[in-house]
């Protein structure tokens, strides 16, 4: 194992210029595979690379040869983490991998994943995407184990300290003395509640599971002598693998050397995620059967059709996307509406966050930093400005103020998702409600707000008949508030959910955990203060 010593700068770009200023995020991405013969360490590294989008904090690799597992995970992005030597370290037949992205505060080597548990009757590591929402009681029964004297005195175990709730489920796992890994699993993933996709191995098998409603995605692949899980089918595409299928919610995939087998341990109620169709999963992956890209330029198409219904749309000279993540449904609007399209903006693929605190020069400078305006293009023009979501609406903000300081005559904005009014408890990293703009403001004041000459967003309705899918078989919680999977009290959620003791107990929790994604409220009475800020 090798880590960083803590969070001070290293100049590393990772994803964000302002830390204060995030966009959406989702927790991680997963990647595993088992083919005896093949190099399983560069298998994931590429299969990694291919989901760098979901998670771009820490990366991690664990691979088993039969007798042990070596875990490498560090912070930063995994071209950073893994070199040619590291890789050729890394010798086996079954391997998982994980890249993350962490809520604030919890961007620690610790928290880097595969997490990892040594004990007498066999390690464990395990990936996980997604976030729990009974993590309290799941460290209540790590509380109650015997005792961690099963546990091989080396010493990895001082530095497993992980505060997150993938080591309560790892800790879980790993006490398994009369029965095997795969059995515990059963026994354990039907008392596991929330979102998640697990990816876990032994020095023999791996393992794969998606919960009950399949929030977030997971998919099964098969190489010329092995099987792949990974998050996204662009995962699969990039180390050869064909896609067999999804995995299903409530199911756990096994393989080893007798084969694949699957088992159900809870029946399947589908509340797929429906921002992975707006933002965070690639276009080229396929959820559902649907290709992502295509979503995205419907989605566009509609926006623009429905304009037509309500009132005449925008009159302008030129539809631009935000890049990259705005591109898609901008084709679709242009397309649909009959405006021109052209690219206004030039995106900075190799910029983002760097460990190292944004000075006041760079938050000054800002969006200019990702986004560059083609002056020959917009000057002149009336634009509509197409992009995937609005959160608290200071990029939109300072967007429309530099399209216009580069001569565009009018900016329209069109957002290709209904208003993000509600935090998500399933993995996704969006602002608090008291930060989302749409929670306390109209669209007209947010229109206003952002400095646009106007705005529209897509209905729920539209964006979900664009999917293809059942609307009754998708998680739409951040644009309806209704969660699928029932949250518990608030003094249970939180970003450092087991630091102290519960209510109810003086008993010392030794598992410290930040619940992935959970850096949000449910209170909070919205943006109300947009329309002041500069």
């Amino acid at each position: 194992m090798a880590g960083n010593a803590g969070r001070r700068g290293d100049g590393r770009l990772t994803h964000d210029l302002d830390p204060q200023d995030l966009g959406p995020q989702d927790a991680c991405g997963v990647f595993g595979v088992w083919a005896p013969g093949e190099d399983v360490a560069k298998l994931t590294y590429f299969g990694l690379y291919a989901l760098q989008h979901r998670g771009q904090e820490s990366a991690g690799i664990a691979v088993g040869n039969g007798r042990q597992i070596l875990v490498y995970k560090d912070m930063g992005l995994v071209s950073q983490v893994f070199d040619e030597s590291t890789l050729e370290a890394l010798k086996g037949h079954v391997a998982v991998g994980h890249a993350r992205y962490s809520t604030t505060g919890a961007s620690t080597w610790h928290n880097a994943q595969p997490t990892f548990r040594p004990t007498a009757d066999g390690s464990i590591a395990l990936a996980h995407n997604g976030n729990l929402t009974n993590t309290r009681e799941l460290a209540e029964q790590v509380r109650g184990l015997p005792s961690f004297t099963g546990e091989l005195d080396i010493h990895a175990r001082n530095l497993e300290l992980s505060t997150n709730d993938t080591s309560v489920v790892t800790a879980l796992l790993a006490h398994h003395p009369d029965t095997s890994l795969e059995e515990r699993a059963a026994e354990l993933l039907p008392q596991v509640r929330g979102a998640f996709s697990f990816v876990w191995m032994d020095e023999e098998a791996l393992h794969a599971a998606r919960d009950p409603q399949g929030i977030r995605p997971l998919v099964l692949g098969r190489l010329e002598r092995g099987w792949v899980v990974a998050s996204e089918t662009a995962a699969l595409d990039i180390v050869g693998a064909s896609y067999v299928r999804e995995v299903e919610p409530g199911e756990m995939v096994t393989v080893d050397a007798d084969g694949l087998r699957t088992r159900r341990f809870a029946q399947a109620q589908p509340k797929g995620c429906l921002f992975e169709f707006v933002y965070l999963a690639r276009p080229d992956t396929r959820i559902s059967g649907q290709r992502v890209h295509s979503v995205r330029v419907e989605v566009g198409r509609r926006l623009a059709r429905a304009e037509t219904v309500i009132r005449s749309p925008a009159d302008a000279d030129l539809v631009i996307p935000v890049p990259e993540s705005g591109t898609p449904a901008a084709i679709g609007y242009a397309e649909a509406s009959g405006i021109p399209y052209g690219m206004g903006l030039v995106k900075n693929s190799y910029v983002g966050r760097t460990f190292i605190q944004p000075s006041q020069t760079i938050r000054q400078l800002g969006i200019r930093l990702k986004l560059n305006p083609l002056r020959d293009v917009i000057e002149g023009k009336r634009l509509v400005v197409v992009d995937d979501s609005i959160v608290r609406g200071n990029t939109q903000r300072a967007l429309v103020r530099m399209l216009r300081e580069a001569g565009a005559r009018e900016v329209h904005v069109r957002i290709s998702s209904p208003p993000v009014k509600w935090p998500c408890f399933y993995g996704i990293d969006f602002a608090t409600r008291a930060e989302l703009i749409a929670n306390g403001l109209t669209p007209a004041e947010i229109c206003e707000s952002i400095g646009a000459d106007s705005l529209s967003y897509i209905s729920l309705e539209q964006l979900v008949e664009a999917t293809g899918l059942p609307g009754d078989d998708l998680c739409r919680a951040c644009f309806d508030g209704v969660y699928p999977v029932p949250l518990p009290e608030e003094g249970h959620l939180g970003k450092h959910l087991l630091e102290t003791p519960a209510p109810d107990s003086t008993a010392d929790l030794r598992v410290e955990v930040e619940a992935e994604g959970l850096a949000t409220s449910r209170l909070g009475g919205g943006a109300v203060d947009a329309l002041d800020r500069p």
